[in-house]
């Protein structure tokens, strides 16, 4: 019987192909996620670029420690005056809901993927980043048929691909969106990769990629100079380890609020339900208004939000209750060694520009609201921003060994939430948990679910009861990428692989 060397999972078949094509080939889970994640940003342009962050958790099969690579957005070193920038905001229209984003120059924080790609390498890679990067460089210059889900998310930030020109030229060349079926081609930003990965990441800190960001910056009305550029350095972090009836669960520590968040939030149903079980969809949409409630009160200390005295406190809280009352993208990949890689990579939208002469958009996260929960232009400069990115690894005392992680801007944290609950409580196998109907409880008190997707739905006494506790809740009539995109891999403990793409954004997994 022919062993298998690893499996892959990640929100599109371009990005999961680059990263199973490295596994075949031999190299290890890390290198197959660096190839998924600089791939992912070709043809999953609108939750990805070489000019956002992002976060990848490791687990080195040969090392005790996990660690956590943190090259997600940092502020700039100096704020420029407001009378300034070019920062407004758009609506990006999901049908059933509408969500507002902020654009222009004067939204672009300072990039991370790069260094971060490079850092990952230099500690855990085995295959040279020429090999790595080759995949990405060839969806560009070849192109790719957008999708169906890719053209709706053309519709969707439709206020970003026209906002300029120079993002008019690439996705509105005739005067319209590509559409389904339409080929995506990107001659500078195959260029772009190709210097990338010849020279390193000198391209992006001083060398020619560095310098055109800083001019438009300046030009344009934004913070960024090449100082910011060269400034910036990869975290690497001891991950939020956190015990769930005898799972070890790996998660994105402080300065990112995603891991303490669903911590709190395992932690709470681990109190609410000590004998075991699944909560009921009610008992899990107050536990993510506790959750709310917590991130609000506590604001950035997020080391008190797992402590016992505030997971009593909310206990208390969800007592007093009566039934009757973003652009991310993600690749898991574990390989036969039982190296494990979680990585979650953004742009946000994007800011707006085509970068000159490198056919990628910058981010624009100093205009996310989930980024900046005091108001905009309040940042203090040269910090990290906090995020809900959510990379994690989980293991099993029978040695189930599993990565998984989603895009969704603020439901990150509930999709995890929810699938290790499929997995652990309510014992489904990796699909079901992906596929099952997901809930989500805004900070507002909105809470919106899922209808009907595939066959694992809420059954009508839970819809039933959703609507008694929340009668303003809003049923969507399908599955949708608005509640995130779980991409699943799991090694057993005998070897045997599984992986899961979360069809909610079109999500592939290849066994290898």
């Amino acid at each position: 019987m022919k062993e298998n060397k690893g499996v892959v999972a990640a929100g599109h078949k371009e990005s999961a192909e680059a990263a199973a094509e490295v596994l075949r080939e031999g190299g290890n889970a890390f290198d197959a996620a660096i190839a998924g994640m600089v791939t992912a940003t070709v043809p999953e342009f609108v939750f990805s670029s070489i000019g956002g962050g992002g976060f990848l958790m490791a687990r080195p099969a040969n090392s005790k420690h996990a660690i956590l690579y943190d090259f997600f957005a940092q502020t700039p070193l100096v704020k420029r005056p407001e009378d300034e920038l070019e920062f407004y905001g758009i609506h990006a229209d999901f049908g059933p809901a509408t969500q507002e984003f902020h654009i222009g120059a004067g939204s672009a924080a300072v990039p991370g993927l790069v260094q971060g790609l490079y850092a990952i390498h230099g500690d855990l890679g085995s295959f040279p980043m020429t090999r790595l990067v080759e995949p990405a460089i060839l969806a560009a210059r070849e192109g790719v048929h957008v999708s169906k889900l890719h053209a709706y998310l053309y519709t969707i930030v439709s206020p970003i691909l026209t906002a300029s020109q120079s993002v008019r030229d690439i996705f509105a060349p005739d005067g319209k969106l590509l559409a389904e079926g339409d080929i995506y081609k990107n001659a500078e930003v195959s260029d772009t990769l190709d210097c990338l990965a010849r020279e390193g990441p000198r391209l992006f800190t001083e060398g020619e990629v560095g310098q055109a960001i800083a001019m438009q910056s300046c030009e344009l009305g934004g913070h960024l100079s090449l100082a910011d550029l060269k400034r910036y350095n990869v975290k690497r972090r001891s991950p939020l380890a956190l015990g769930y009836r005898g799972h070890e669960f790996l998660l994105n520590p402080a300065p990112a609020a995603s891991g303490s968040l669903i911590a709190f939030g395992l932690r709470l149903l681990e109190k609410l339900l000590p004998e075991g079980g699944a909560p009921d969809p009610v008992l899990l949409a107050r536990v993510m208004e506790e959750t709310n409630s917590v991130r609000k009160a506590r604001g950035s200390a997020l080391d008190e939000i797992v402590h016992d005295e505030t997971i009593a406190a909310h206990l208390k809280s969800i007592a007093a209750h009566t039934p009757s009352t973003r652009g991310t993208t993600h690749i898991s990949v574990i390989d036969a060694q039982g190296n494990a890689a979680s990585g979650t990579i953004t742009n946000g939208e994007g800011n707006g520009h085509m970068v000159k002469g490198c056919g990628f958009m910058l981010n624009n996260m100093l205009g996310e609201e989930d980024l900046n929960p005091d108001g905009f232009h309040l940042w203090a400069p040269d910090t990290r921003l906090s995020t809900m990115m959510a990379p994690t690894i989980t293991s099993s005392p029978d040695g189930i060994l599993t990565a998984l992680g989603s895009g969704g801007s603020n439901r990150i944290r509930t999709a995890i939430l929810q699938v290790a609950i499929n997995l652990i409580d309510r014992d489904m196998g990796l699909d079901e948990a992906v596929n099952a109907s997901r809930l989500h409880m805004e900070r507002g008190g909105t809470l919106s679910f899922e209808e009907a997707p595939w066959d694992i739905a809420f059954n009508d006494d839970e819809r039933t009861s959703l609507l008694e506790a929340y009668p303003q809740a809003h049923g969507w009539p399908e599955a949708n990428l608005f509640f995130g995109g779980v991409h699943a891999v799991r090694r057993s403990g005998d070897g045997r692989f599984v992986g899961a793409g979360d069809p909610r954004r079109e999500g592939v997994a290849i066994l290898v």
